[in-house]
Formats: structure tokens, sequence, C-alpha cells
């Protein structure tokens, strides 16, 4: 269903509409009908943009944050590894008591690492929401 309404638009406005019209298979109320329409799309768009941009940046900060420390993790763990095998003799190849012991703290350091990444306990204390634990 169509609606008649009564606008007043520019002269400058009613030229050009004038001259769009002129045009074989267009009329003007269809070209502001299309125009009304498109505009009220993209402005509705825009609301969207508007609604979602503070929390996507939000998010992007928060993931560099991640990355960050992610990267700091990395390296602190390598400079770690690369100082215990560097001041670590190996244990002689035919010390079996040494290869024993070697591979108990290797299986309890494994279990504890499972068993806090299953909990969820973390041995800095931080979690990402900034409170802490012991």
């Amino acid at each position: 269903m169509k609606v008649r309404q009564n606008l007043y638009i520019d002269r400058e406005l009613s030229d050009a509409l004038e001259a769009l019209a002129a045009g074989p298979g267009s009329n003007k109320s269809r070209l502001v009908n299309d125009a009304i329409s498109a505009w009220l799309s993209r402005r509705a768009s825009h609301e969207i943009d508007d609604l979602f941009k503070h929390r996507l940046d939000r998010m992007s900060r928060e993931q560099g944050l991640i990355r960050r420390d992610l990267e700091v993790l990395l390296e602190s763990l390598s400079l770690f590894v690369r100082y215990q095998l560097m001041i670590s003799a190996p244990p002689p190849e035919n010390d079996a008591a040494a290869i024993a012991l070697g591979r108990q703290r290797f299986e309890r350091f494994i279990g504890q690492l499972g068993r806090q990444l299953a909990t969820g306990k973390r041995t800095l204390g931080s979690n990402l929401d900034g409170s802490t634990q012991s």
C-alpha cells in the first residue's frame, strides 16, 4: 500500500529529481522511495557499527595484552630452559639411579602441570579477571 506524502524540498533538489525522472522507466515517486529506503538502511547499519565498535576495540586491546603476555611467557621459558641445559650436566649413561631420578622428576612435573591446568590453579597467582589465588 502506498501513502501519499506532501513534501517541500529545495529547488536544486527538485531540479535534480526532475532530471533523473526524465529518463525512461523512472518516476519521481520511485526515485524518492528508493533514496529514502537506502538512507534508512545506511543509518541503521551505522548504528549497528557504533554498537559493536566499542566491544571490538576492547576485544582488540585484550587480544594485544594476551599476545604480549604469551610472548613474555615463551621468552621466559626459553631463557630458563637454555640456562638449565647449560648448567646441568647430563647423567652418565651407565648411572641407572640418576636416569630413574630424572624420569621420576619429569613424571612429577607433568603430573603437577596436568593437575594445575585441570583445576585452573596458576603458579603466578593471577587470573584473566585480575583476581589472585594462592
